[in-house]
């Protein structure tokens, strides 16, 4: 995902890589981090979801403490934070106001086309709606 997000920000002109890598519970795995990290980003990824009462069986000590105490931390906490505000509204406008909760078609390819397809027509929309608020204004 982070080689993905480097790519498009790179054909989209931008120089800079991301600095910091935020992601759900779904995209823990240490290897994937590890490469992540030796690459220069930071990563943060708590080890479980929030909905579970304690720690996953094993999963305690070393990188799983460490991230918890960072992600519990003013600063680590902070970053995380914004992550639903920035992430979350996108796919909650495109599931459950769109009604795309699942892709039409089937291979990478094309789900990658009806991705973007839907992103273009979701920044669309919002370009619209804010030309109409400066029409009226």
């Amino acid at each position: 995902m982070v080689k993905a997000a480097e790519r498009e920000l790179a054909a989209a002109g931008v120089k800079d890589t991301p600095g910091v890598a935020l992601a759900d519970a779904g995209y823990w795995h240490k290897e994937q981090m590890q490469n992540i990290i030796n690459r220069g980003t930071q990563v943060l990824i708590p080890p479980e979801s929030p909905k579970r009462t304690a720690a996953r069986p094993g999963w305690q000590g070393g990188l799983y403490d460490h991230m918890r105490r960072v992600l519990h931390s003013d600063y680590g906490g902070g970053l995380y934070r914004k992550r639903q505000g920035m992430i979350e509204p996108v796919f909650a406008q495109t599931k459950s106001n769109r009604g795309m909760g699942r892709f039409r078609r089937r291979g990478r390819s094309a789900v990658r086309t009806e991705w973007r397809l839907i992103n273009a027509t979701h920044n669309l929309l919002k370009l619209h709606k804010h030309q109409l608020v400066l029409a009226a204004a």
